[in-house]
């Protein structure tokens, strides 16, 4: 099967969606708890001895992200429908 049509398939299919979701949000998972079972010997910052917090920071970071950019292209970006008018 070529990827342009499994992409297809996948994005059409809402029970495929949900297998893959699952999928991807055990392996997360499953990788926060590994997390607390690697040993670190070296340490820079404090915060690199908190097992997950760099999935916890890495997420935050992506929300607010996503958040920041819609906000600044709803206040500049958008425009009203009768702009040209």
């Amino acid at each position: 099967m070529n990827l342009k049509r499994f992409l297809e398939r996948y994005f059409e299919d809402p029970d495929l969606q949900k297998k893959f979701k699952r999928i991807f949000y055990a392996v997360l998972a499953l990788l926060v708890v590994v997390d607390f079972f690697v040993h670190r010997e070296h340490v820079t910052f404090l915060w690199d001895t908190i097992p997950g917090f760099m999935s916890l920071y890495g997420f935050v970071a992506t929300v607010l992200m996503i958040v920041v950019s819609k906000a600044i292209g709803h206040a500049w970006l958008m425009k009203s429908e009768d702009y040209y008018d």
